[in-house]
């Protein structure tokens, strides 16, 4: 290290490096500090990376439509990047399919309510931008050794919302790298392949940490944002017993199938929400279909206490599980003999919300509970934890006097109490990773 760090930040995956960039912007010198070689490489690498708006609360929704304005300007954001270039942020829209679940109005109350486009479409309309669908209701989502599960299906979908300005991320790890890269620009440092094993305080507040090999390095403000071993890092801050929501490690799979050979997803496709079939699905390199898990009811939640040690092979049962789902969803395709796709591990709350916050040890703050939901609103997320560091340091007490963000793009004032690791259990979430 080049100077005495003015922020830790635990973690270089998305949410840890847009920390770094954004603080460092403001005159922080910070240091993010990572287990793994390289930036991304944890449960971030693996990410999704879809871009959408519907959420179950107006903030989740309001973040998120701020965050795609982020996207769009990606490249004036980071700044110069060496040649690796820059991610890219696929615009090709997105769909949910309707079955008159309460919630799709819900989104539609929500959009309006924010401005954020979208159309209502009719089924015939589904059925010439989906023309491999099978536009039929498969609710409730089943498990694939259900006797039901192949049952012809006989009352249609009502149609689809469509947002135009949906879509996804192509590369994850390389939109890490682009934000480890501004933060360096500012003069932030990463330092690789080093675990944290004490969070060290003193006079009442975080004093800094020490890392395995035995170093100590000293910083008036750490900040947890180490994914799936978040839970963990809390525990060495002493910190979790005063927090209402907590986080738990998650095991997931995403699995790729090839699109029919009749139609060009990576072209004409977009990124689908289908809570019908209990699944996702959007276009993927080389005219390949990822899908994932939409958490049915039905389906078993794989927790791990210990994120170093878990199953990281795929499992015949949940590959079929989702891919069969999907050829519900598409007659045509084509299941392949060999599993393909990628295991990793979630970082998830109570009520599947993250939490932004400080926390009971002052100077040590939480960007946590991110994963499956918030990639997309990595940048954002930046910002409003820088907003809520500078305020808290400064005085503010954020329990007692929620601080308010002004985000950039869109000017709206977002309430980081929000994500209080104080707050209530969520009634108004999903409680699936749809958020």
């Amino acid at each position: 290290m080049k100077q005495k760090p003015d922020a830790i930040i635990i973690g270089a995956g998305l949410i840890g490096c847009a920390i770094a960039y954004e603080l460092s912007k403001r005159g922080y010198k910070t240091l993010n500090i990572d287990k793994l070689p390289a930036a991304g490489f944890g449960s971030t690498s693996n990410s999704c990376a879809i871009v959408r708006f519907h959420y179950s609360t107006l903030d989740g929704a309001r973040m998120a439509f701020e965050n795609y304005f982020y996207w769009k300007d990606w490249q004036n954001y980071i700044g110069p990047v060496d040649d690796r270039g820059y991610a890219k942020f696929v615009e090709c829209g997105f769909v949910i399919f309707r079955n008159n679940d309460p919630s799709e109005q819900n989104f539609i109350n929500l959009f309006q309510q924010i401005g954020i486009a979208y159309e209502e479409w009719d089924l015939e309309t589904l059925r010439q931008k989906f023309p491999i669908g099978d536009l039929h209701t498969f609710s409730p989502p089943r498990p694939i050794d259900d006797e039901t599960f192949w049952a012809d299906p006989t009352i249609p979908l009502t149609g689809g919302i469509y947002n135009p300005q949906g879509g996804y991320v192509n590369d994850p790890q390389l939109a890490t790298y682009n934000l480890m890269q501004a933060a360096q620009n500012h003069g932030g440092e990463f330092l690789f392949n080093a675990e944290v094993v004490e969070v060290r305080k003193g006079n009442g507040r975080v004093t800094g940490i020490t890392l395995s090999d035995g170093s100590q390095i000293d910083a008036p403000v750490v900040v947890n944002a180490a994914g799936p071993h978040s839970f963990l890092i809390n525990r060495l801050a002493g910190v979790e017993e005063g927090m209402k929501v907590k986080t738990r490690a998650l095991r997931r799979e995403v699995h790729h199938v090839a699109s029919p050979k009749k139609f060009n997803f990576n072209e004409q496709g977009f990124v689908f929400s289908d809570a019908d079939c209990g699944i996702y699905f959007r276009p993927e390199t080389g005219n390949n279909i990822l899908v994932g898990s939409a958490d049915p009811a039905c389906d078993p939640k794989e927790w791990v206490n210990n994120p170093d040690v878990y199953q990281t092979e795929l499992t015949d049962q949940l590959w079929k599980t989702q891919v069969y789902r999907l050829a519900r969803r598409i007659p045509e395709l084509e299941i392949p003999s060999k599993p393909s796709g990628i295991v990793s591990m979630y970082d998830v709350t109570n009520d599947w919300i993250p939490i932004y916050d400080q926390s009971d040890l002052p100077g040590f703050y939480l960007a946590i509970g991110t994963s499956g939901n918030q990639f997309k609103n990595a940048a954002g997320v930046g910002h409003l934890m820088a907003s809520l560091i500078d305020a808290v340091e400064q005085g503010q007490n954020h329990d007692e006097d929620p601080v308010q963000v002004q985000m950039p793009y869109t000017g709206v004032v977002l309430n980081a109490g929000f994500y209080s690791r104080l707050r209530a259990h969520n009634t108004q979430s999903s409680h699936t990773v749809m958020g």
